[in-house]
């Protein structure tokens, strides 16, 4: 009994070793790069700017939707006062002066 059980052991640990050889490591594929929602946010109005419709649809694709919305709000509020600040205006009337609209 005990030898067959020496036999087994034996067999077990020569499959082991042999596979053990054989085994190759795997290839470690380079990480994917992932993109935060400030990142695609930028990417995405700098290709909206320059009407870059495969620029916008990589930085679309690189978050969720909510997530762009969320960054292209923030940049456009941190344009805003970047901008009111270097023409000494408001914020409301540099927005409105964006886009096109009369003075309030």
């Amino acid at each position: 009994m005990f030898g067959r059980l020496r036999e087994i052991w034996h067999r077990k640990a020569t499959v082991a070793a042999e596979g053990a050889e054989v085994r190759r490591p795997a290839k470690r594929r380079p990480e994917k790069r992932t993109h935060n929602l400030f990142e695609a946010a930028a990417a995405y109005v700098s290709a909206c700017a320059e009407d870059d419709q495969e620029q916008i649809d990589e930085a679309a694709a690189w978050v969720s939707p909510e997530a762009l919305s969320f960054g292209v709000n923030e940049l456009a509020c941190r344009a805003v006062i970047a901008l009111a600040r270097e023409r000494d205006e408001s914020p409301r009337t540099v927005a409105r002066t964006l886009l096109g609209l009369p003075a309030a």
